[in-house]
């Protein structure tokens, strides 16, 4: 049987680069999508070094053609698109109404929420013929209220959960699963983004990306009659 493919959006770095190299580990062939060739070409090496199938796609996920265009070059390459993760990200220092910009907000929303459409509706016709699975790493914040993500960033990760409940309920004629995956702080670069950045000790006691891409691996793993709709994972230190 073929090699299943996953493609993996915000797959240069943190948690996407860590499901990578779990899904790799587990047979998948991965294809990498992000902004930065550089940080694809590090994950696709690490990929190999793990005994896996890397390939490098870059991509700006929030524009439409380009995904479109993304997509096609997958299907050519690989003939088939067996599961996505979904781990393109934002967020701005400025989170509240009273410094927030709103061409920050557009940047976010279009990143977390739109992209996420996008990417999906791409692919959709080719999930429906694998009977695939989409995994959108959201936040603990599309969860649960966190005073501290922020207006745009709060809205754009609780929408990913009606999004993912909508296409498991359309979708499930068709063997498609997805999952909304909510992790607590996660020891990453995104950190650098927050108004106060956690020193290294904070993060030590975070997840690290490892912890999440093994979440990932399991929920990629599962037999095709179940579907984990909707995952928590964070932190013991986090309250």
């Amino acid at each position: 049987m073929a090699a299943r493919v996953l493609w993996v959006t915000g797959g240069g770095s943190g948690m996407g680069a860590a499901s990578a190299v779990a899904a790799a580990r587990d047979g998948w062939t991965v294809v990498l999508s992000g902004r930065r060739p550089d940080r694809l070409e590090q994950v696709a090496d690490a990929v190999r070094a793990a005994g896996g199938a890397a390939d490098v796609l870059p991509l700006d996920v929030t524009a439409q053609d380009a995904v479109a265009a993304a997509r096609d070059d997958v299907l050519r390459r690989h003939g088939r698109i067996d599961g996505l993760v979904l781990a393109a990200g934002l967020n701005t220092r400025g989170r509240r109404w009273d410094d927030q910009s709103l061409a920050d907000v557009r940047a976010v929303l279009d990143t977390n929420t739109t992209a996420v459409v996008t990417v999906v509706d791409a692919a959709l016709p080719a999930l429906r013929d694998a009977g695939g699975v989409v995994v959108v790493v959201s936040s603990y914040a599309g969860w649960s209220f966190q005073p501290g993500a922020g207006v745009a960033y709060s809205a754009s990760k609780t929408a990913l959960g009606s999004i993912v409940r909508t296409l498991n309920q359309q979708e499930a004629a068709h063997g498609v699963r997805a999952t909304h995956l909510c992790p607590g702080d996660v020891a990453t670069d995104f950190l650098d983004q927050r108004p106060q950045v956690p020193d290294a000790a904070a993060r030590q006691r975070m997840l690290q990306p490892e912890d999440v891409g093994r979440t990932v691996a399991f929920v990629l793993g599962a037999p095709a009659h179940v579907r984990i709709d909707e995952l928590v994972l964070s932190p013991v230190s986090q309250r």
